[in-house]
Formats: structure tokens, C-alpha cells, sequence
């Protein structure tokens, strides 16, 4: 009977036992048919592909903008030297211009400097020279239009940009480009105005510089093909070069007016001191009958055409030939390069200046200087963005 006692309290203890740990264990059976593997979403990456992230229109990617503006560039470290292939007053506002250049372009320490003789030996000991002073660009007067070509390949083969200013080097050249005066159409334009004056009718001398300058033989071209246009009703009875110093225009052309002047009814002058003689030349003998065309803008020339004594000249750009110049070479030397469809040849611009505009085209001429500096490198140059 006790047995049985007993059995019956074990079995009660037993059962109030599993009662008491049930209820104390259901918080965590809720727990078993937790975290499924579905995603929520808060399980999504919330940073990842979302609209705030995402290219907006105005940051398209930047290579498919129709202009793009080449990288801001230090040109501080580029110092350019402007050497002609000797001395010349035509030469002499390239001076300016480059110093202009310098302080608009925010360029490094730049020179103008000139052999000082008509010589390609100095002309290339002065580029050496001046390498070794540290100027790392270069604008050239070619003092021979072939032989000029080896200087230019020494000097871009050691990583230096040349253009040649002025006057062009013969093809094949490693000048990035030529910067210089149409010389042809310059002289063909003033011919063609010496006609008009003229009348369409008389007998003309040509007055010109070295033969070995690159552009005399372009301008002695261009001369006789705008008389061949009059179908001989003007004639052009001589061409006298070899005279551009004073010393040789002043003893030829002072000789031929004195055998020839009353023989002949007009004058052309394509290079820079035979124009200044032979403005000197008519004031002198009092002829304002002879009608001229001269070539720059000396002073001697200018007050001739005030004075009655010259038609007018053909004015260039050396001004412009060195700004220019000078900015495009630091374009060069921070790594810009010539577009492949760019011309080599690049026209520096000429204007005919008569007594009508004689006190307004240094404006006109400094416009156009402007004008080319400012669309080049848009037009001409591949820079880096």
C-alpha cells in the first residue's frame, strides 16, 4: 500500500515538473520558425544600384561633350627664343609681340635675339647657345630654307618645339607649323594696286631682297603673274634683287633712277630697306609722277604716303608672327600636337595701307593678331584634357 503511495507522489511531482518547464520554455520554440533565409528590406544593399547613386544626366560621361576645353596649363616653365636668321629692321617688332606673349600667356623667361650676321653657321651656334641658357622652345627665321631643316631636327629630337616665324622651311620639316605673311599674295595685291594706280598701262621695276631668303622667289612670281594679267599693257622692265642693306639698295636703285627713272612710270618694292630707298630716292628728286608700292611700315614709308609720294605698301605682321608664335610654342611644349588635318602653313595676315587709312591700320592689324591667337588652338592643336 505504501508502494503505491509513493508511486503516485513521484508521478504527481513528475507531471507538475513538466507543467513548470513548459511554460517556462515557450518564448524560445516562437524563435524555430525564425530568420527564413527571404530577403527583407533591410537585407537589400540600400547603397548599391540606387537612383542617389547613379550618373545623372549632367555627368554624362564627359567624353561625349561636343567642345571640350584643353586642361589648365602651367606655362611658366616654358621659355621661348625667337631668333631670325639675321639682322633686319622687318624683325624688330617681333620684340614686342614676344614680350607681349610673355606677359598675356603668363610665359617663362623668353628672348628675341639675332645672329649677328646673314650666316647659318651663327645662326645655329646662337640656337645652341641658347639651349644650353635653358630655353626649351623655338621660333625661327629659316637662314636657309633647306639646310635649316637639320637644326630643326636636332632640336625637336631632344624634345624642343620649333615653328618657323616669317618664312617657311622646305617640306620634309619638323616645324610644327610656318607663321608667316602670304608673300606671294602680298606682293601680288600690291601689284596689283600699283596697276590701278597706273591706269592699266605702263612700264614697271621690281625692287626686292636676298634670293637666298625663302620668300623672294614667291614674291618675284607673284609680281610678274599680276603684270602677265594686263596682257602687256604693263611691262615689267627689270627685277634687281640682292639689295635688302642699306648699302646695296642705296648705290642700285640711286643708279637706275638716275639712268632710268624717266624710262619707267612705276615702282614695286617687295622687301624692307628697297622700300625705305626708294621712298627716300622720289622725296629727294621731288617725283611724284613715278607711282610706287612698297612693302612694311618704316616710318619713311608712312610719311611718303602722307606726303604724296607712294601709293601705299603692303603691310605684314611680325607683331603678330611672335605673339602667336610664342603662344602656340608653349601650347607645344606642354604637349599639345598639331591636328592631323591642320595646314602647316598658317597665314599671319597683310593689309594695304594708303593715305585713307594710314592712322587706323596698326588697330586693324593688332584685331587680327587677336583674332588668330584666339581661335589656333581650337582649330589647330589636339591638346591634353
Amino acid at each position: 500500500m505504501k508502494s503505491k503511495r509513493l508511486i503516485f507522489i513521484v508521478l504527481t511531482l513528475v507531471t507538475v515538473l513538466a507543467v513548470v518547464l513548459s511554460a517556462c520554455a515557450k518564448p524560445a520554440p516562437t524563435a524555430t520558425p525564425a530568420p527564413k533565409p527571404q530577403p527583407t528590406a533591410t537585407s537589400v544593399p540600400t547603397k548599391a544600384p540606387t537612383a542617389t547613386k547613379a550618373p545623372k544626366a549632367t555627368e554624362a560621361p564627359k567624353a561625349t561633350a561636343p567642345v571640350q576645353k584643353p586642361k589648365k596649363m602651367d606655362f611658366s616653365k616654358v621659355h621661348v627664343a625667337i631668333v631670325p636668321g639675321g639682322p633686319h629692321p622687318y624683325f624688330l617688332p617681333m620684340k614686342p609681340g614676344l614680350a607681349d606673349a610673355v606677359k598675356d600667356f603668363g610665359l617663362g623667361k623668353s628672348v628675341f635675339k639675332s645672329p649677328a650676321a646673314w650666316k647659318l653657321d651663327e645662326q645655329n651656334q646662337l640656337i645652341h647657345s641658347l639651349v644650353a641658357e635653358g630655353y626649351n622652345a623655338f621660333g625661327i627665321f629659316p637662314g636657309d630654307a633647306n639646310a635649316s631643316n637639320a637644326i630643326v631636327n636636332e632640336l625637336v629630337g631632344r624634345g624642343i618645339p620649333v615653328m618657323a616665324l616669317a618664312g617657311c622651311l622646305n617640306p620634309p620639316t619638323k616645324s610644327s607649323f610656318c607663321l608667316a605673311t602670304d608673300v606671294g599674295e602680298s606682293a601680288y595685291l600690291g601689284t596689283k594696286a600699283l596697276i590701278k594706280a597706273l591706269g592699266g598701262k605702263g612700264k614697271i621695276v621690281h625692287f626686292t631682297g636676298y634670293l637666298v631668303d625663302p620668300n623672294t622667289q614667291k614674291r618675284i612670281k607673284a609680281v610678274k603673274k599680276a603684270v602677265a594679267e594686263t596682257n602687256g599693257s604693263v611691262q615689267l622692265v627689270h627685277t634687281i634683287a640682292d639689295i635688302d642693306n642699306e648699302e646695296a639698295a642705296d648705290q642700285k636703285i640711286n643708279a637706275y633712277l638716275a639712268a632710268h627713272g624717266k624710262e619707267i612710270d612705276g615702282i614695286i618694292t617687295t622687301a624692307y630697306v628697297p622700300s625705305t630707298v626708294a621712298a627716300t630716292s622720289l622725296r629727294n628728286i621731288g617725283d611724284k609722277r613715278i607711282k610706287m608700292v612698297a612693302i612694311d611700315d618704316d616710318p619713311i614709308v608712312l610719311n611718303a604716303i602722307r606726303d604724296g609720294y607712294l601709293v601705299g605698301t603692303m603691310v605684314q605682321n611680325p607683331y603678330g608672327q611672335a605673339y602667336v608664335g610664342a603662344q602656340v610654342l608653349a601650347y607645344l611644349k606642354n604637349g599639345c600636337k598639331p591636328k592631323a588635318d591642320a595646314p602647316h602653313y598658317i597665314d599671319s595676315g597683310t593689309l594695304l595701307v594708303t593715305k585713307a587709312n594710314l592712322d587706323t591700320y596698326n588697330e586693324a592689324r593688332k584685331a587680327l593678331t587677336m583674332k588668330i591667337s584666339k581661335t589656333f588652338v581650337e582649330k589647330y592643336l589636339d591638346c591634353p584634357r
